[in-house]
């Protein structure tokens, strides 16, 4: 009861305070006259290289459909793109159509209610199987039976290194599992300047509690362990086994012996940069930042997420995947539809990868002829092309952001502050994610 409780008090909080927000955003569906001039309202993320994306995708569709033209903008400005939706949520004020929502929460918006059922809509099944492979349905699917979302782009977490630093140790290249990573660490590890004070980690990871920062250290450890297993499966926590164990074991001793930093990098600061970190763990968006700020003579490579020792098969990784949705209050879906064909057909996908260095999520992308030449000039980003082909993506579950705060909180726990062990705070997690996950299907949720 302590979790329904938390649940409702957190959502109530969230409610009042993104209602003031809710009742300024201008309304786009309920006024006739907003959309007198345009058949379609579609909203992106703000970033840069996707509004340039956004842009030609919908002077692409306007300049061959006339007659029912779409209305583009990014995302209003606010704290975060998920409250600005919540926001809009609230105020029925959502766009038709949102190319930004985080793969975690659209079981969380198809259960509300405000979504369109995709695979209720002519040619989208046809569409969706030449797009994705069986496995991404199949994660796409919710626990309905219906898809509610186009997975649209992915941007799968590797370990990034220094070249000339990981050649110094002489390892015979990056350090692929949890011993040898542990004892390159160990190798770099130094006090440069003689104050007592280490100053040069092996690497960098983020120690806030947010629940959205295991995505980019635990999680990618647990799948690249397991295989790619699932968080949660059958309704239960799925994770109390060796590799989540492993992984926070792992974690902590990165932290205990002072391997990793627990410091927050300054703005203006970048300390990978700087030769103070070895590695981290990080996507695709990292290679354009580093062409751009890095020293002439500094060298960078990306490597799997390390793994326990005599790990076999595939190493799998987290691709932090953001998907295209349709709202409900949408008046034509089936021409939402075929404007989402236009964003995802190869040639938009060609434009997005030029456009943002981001990775369509696209069966064989790696392969294709059209995307061949761009992979040949930049070769970076193909070694993320290669590793699409092992990735995960978000659980179906609606309380999926709980779950991950559940784990932050082990995590502190463990990892950073070691006051548990790593069985006891899995054990722990899965015992407050299971009455989590009861609490939702009971009857005074």
């Amino acid at each position: 009861m302590n979790v329904v409780h938390y649940r409702k008090q957190a959502t109530n909080r969230a409610l009042l305070f993104l209602l003031p927000f809710a009742l300024a955003l201008p309304s786009c569906h309920k006024d006739a006259d907003s959309r007198r001039d345009f058949a379609l309202q579609y909203w992106s993320s703000n970033n840069g290289g996707e509004i340039r994306f956004s842009q030609w995708t919908v002077e692409e569709w306007n300049s061959k459909h006339p007659e029912n033209p779409v209305k583009y903008q990014p995302v209003p400005e606010g704290q975060s793109s998920e409250e600005i939706i919540l926001a809009a949520v609230v105020a029925k004020t959502t766009p038709d159509i949102y190319s930004n929502i985080w793969q975690g929460l659209v079981e969380f918006y198809s259960r509300s209610g405000i979504l369109v059922p995709l695979d209720t809509l002519d040619g989208f099944m046809e569409f969706i199987q030449q797009r994705c492979d069986s496995a991404t349905i199949r994660e796409i699917t919710s626990s309905d039976g219906h898809i509610y979302q186009v997975p649209w782009k992915i941007n799968p977490i590797l370990s990034i290194y220094n070249k000339r630093i990981i050649e110094a140790l002489n390892m015979g290249g990056f350090p692929p599992t949890y011993s040898t990573y542990l004892e390159a660490a160990r190798r770099f590890q130094k006090d440069t300047d003689g104050d007592g004070y280490v100053d040069q980690w092996f690497g960098n990871t983020s120690v806030k509690l947010a629940w959205y920062q295991r995505l980019f250290n635990f999680y990618p450890l647990y799948l690249a362990a397991s295989g790619g297993m699932p968080l949660i499966k059958d309704g239960r926590a799925n994770f109390n086994n060796q590799y989540a164990i492993g992984a926070f074991r792992f974690l902590q001793e990165l932290y205990r012996e002072n391997y990793f930093s627990r410091q927050v990098e300054a703005a203006g600061q970048d300390l990978f940069i700087a030769e103070k970190y070895a590695s981290k763990w990080t996507g695709p968006w990292e290679i354009e930042y580093l062409e751009k700020y890095k020293r002439k003579d500094f060298d960078y490579a990306f490597a799997p997420i390390p793994v326990p020792d005599g790990h076999e098969g595939p190493v799998y990784t987290y691709c932090d995947p953001k998907s295209i949705v349709i709202f409900n209050t949408c008046q034509n879906p089936q021409l939402a539809l075929e404007f989402i064909k236009i964003m995802v057909s190869e040639e938009g996908d060609l434009q997005f990868l030029q456009h943002t260095n981001q990775l369509p999520r696209r069966q064989n992308m790696d392969t294709l002829p059209r995307f061949r030449e761009f992979f040949a000039q930049n070769p970076r980003l193909q070694v993320f092309a290669e590793q699409a082909r092992f990735v995960k993506g978000a659980d179906i579950c609606e309380v999926l952001v709980e779950v991950f705060d559940i784990l932050s909180q082990e995590y502190e726990a463990c990892v950073i502050y070691q006051m548990k062990s790593p069985e006891e705070a899995i054990a722990d997690a899965e015992k407050a994610v299971n009455v989590l996950l009861r609490v939702r299907e009971g009857p005074d949720f």
